[in-house]
C-alpha cells in the first residue's frame, strides 16, 4: 500500500505509517544534515534530496496517500511568526501543488499549533480552502500527543483529507490515555546513569555512546531559558521536545527550579550538578522513536533538531491505523490500489 512522504525529515511520520502497514514508496527531504539518518533508517524508500520546488509532479510516483510536515518555523510561537509571508511558510503550497496534481486517495499534513494564532487566521483559511478546491473532504484538529501514549505535552495541528469521490470523512481517533498518561519514568528511567556530555564544540561522542545518541549538549543557559521551570518530575509527562538543543528540557533527576523574581528562576543551591539537558536519545525516547532508530550527526545540534521536528511515530501510527480502517471500508479502495500497483 504505497504512499509518498514530503518534507520527510528523519521520518517519524513515515515510521508510524510503516508500522501501521503502509509502504513509503518515495520520500523527499532537502536538509543535507538529515539525509544519512533517513536513508539508513528507511532503506526500502526511494529518497529524493532535491528542493521540492525543483521537482515536477510527473517525477513523483502515483500512490494511495501523501503525507508530510511542511517546515513549521514560520508559524511557530517560538519563532518569528511570519507565517505565510515567510518563504518557508509558503512551502505548504508546494504540498498542495503536488496533492492537487497527483490526486491520491488521502493526505495527511502536520504543523505547529502557532498556525492557530489570530494573526494567521486568513492564511489558515486559505489553506483549508485550497485543500477543498483540490478535491478533498478536509478534517482538521489540534491534537496533544500526550493523549495518545506519548510521554510529552506536544500540541500540533493535523490536516487529513479523503478524496471527495470516496464519500468519506476522517474522524480523529479518540484519546487512548485519557485517564493515565505515560510519564518520564516509563520512557527514560533506565537511561539515567549512562549519559555522556558532548565533546568540545558540541561534537558527538560517536561510538563511545553505549546507547546510540545518548549524549547531551553542554554550556550555559540563557536568561530566557531561566525565566521558567524546565524540569518535569519522573511521574509527569515531558515538556515539548523542541528542535533547539539549547532549549531541551532538563533531566527529571533534578528538583524543579525555584522562582526568585518575576520571570527569574534558579537551580536549587546544592543540586546544581543534577541539572543537565536531556540527551538526544532521551528526547528520541520521549518522541517514541525506538532505540534501533539511530540518528547520524557530527554536531549534537543537528541531532536535537531532527528529533524535535519529528512527528512522534506512535501518534503517526494511531492516525495511520484510523486512515487504513476507513480506506479498506471503501469499495473504491481496492480498485484504486490495483491501478496504482500496475
Amino acid at each position: 500500500m504505497d504512499i509518498v512522504s514530503l518534507f520527510a525529515g528523519a521520518g517519524g511520520l513515515d515510521l508510524g505509517f510503516r508500522q501501521a502497514g503502509f509502504c513509503i514508496k518515495w520520500a523527499n527531504e532537502y536538509d543535507r544534515h538529515i539525509w544519512e539518518t533517513y536513508e539508513k533508517n528507511h532503506p526500502a524508500t526511494v529518497f529524493d534530496r532535491r528542493s521540492i520546488t525543483k521537482i515536477a509532479v510527473d517525477e513523483i510516483p502515483n500512490s494511495v496517500g501523501l503525507i508530510g510536515g511542511p517546515p513549521c518555523q514560520s508559524w511557530s510561537e517560538a519563532g518569528a511568526l511570519r507565517g505565510i509571508h515567510d518563504q518557508r511558510g509558503q512551502l505548504f503550497f508546494e504540498f498542495i501543488r503536488i496533492l492537487s496534481a497527483k490526486q491520491p486517495l488521502f493526505f495527511l499534513a502536520e504543523n505547529v499549533s502557532g498556525m492557530l494564532l489570530p494573526r494567521h487566521q486568513q492564511a489558515l483559511q486559505n489553506i483549508k480552502t485550497l485543500f477543498a478546491e483540490s478535491g478533498y473532504n478536509l478534517s482538521f484538529k489540534l491534537l496533544n500527543a500526550a493523549d495518545y501514549g506519548i510521554p510529552q505535552d506536544r500540541a500540533r495541528v493535523f490536516f487529513v483529507g479523503y478524496r471527495a469521490d470516496l464519500g468519506l470523512t476522517f474522524h480523529f481517533p479518540q484519546p487512548v490515555t485519557a485517564n493515565k498518561k505515560s510519564n518520564l519514568n516509563a520512557a527514560i528511567f533506565d537511561l539515567r546513569d549512562s549519559a555522556l556530555p558532548a565533546q568540545n564544540h558540541q561534537r558527538t561522542n560517536g561510538e563511545r555512546c553505549i546507547i546510540p545518541n545518548h549524549e547531551y549538549m553542554t554550556g550555559g543557559f540563557s536568561s530566557i531559558y531561566m525565566s521558567r521551570n524546565r524540569v518535569r518530575s519522573w511521574d509527569e509527562t515531558s515538556f515539548t521536545i523542541q528542535a533547539g538543543g539549547r532549549h531541551a528540557p532538563l533531566h527529571p533527576q533534578a528538583p524543579k527550579m525555584e522562582l526568585i523574581a518575576p520571570n527569574v528562576r534558579r537551580f536549587i543551591p546544592g543540586f546544581e550538578p543534577q541539572y543537565r539537558r536531556l540527551t538526544v536519545r532521551e528526547c528520541a525516547r520521549i518522541q517514541t522513536f525506538p532505540d534501533e532508530f539511530v540518528f547520524h550527526y557530527e554536531n549534537l545540534a543537528a541531532g536535537y533538531k531532527m528529533v524535535g521536528n519529528a512527528v512522534p511515530p506512535v501518534l503517526a501510527y494511531h492516525l495511520a491505523q484510523a486512515i487504513l480502517a476507513d480506506l479498506t471500508s471503501s469499495p473504491q479502495f481496492n480498485t484504486e490500489k490495483m491501478s496504482i500497483n500496475r
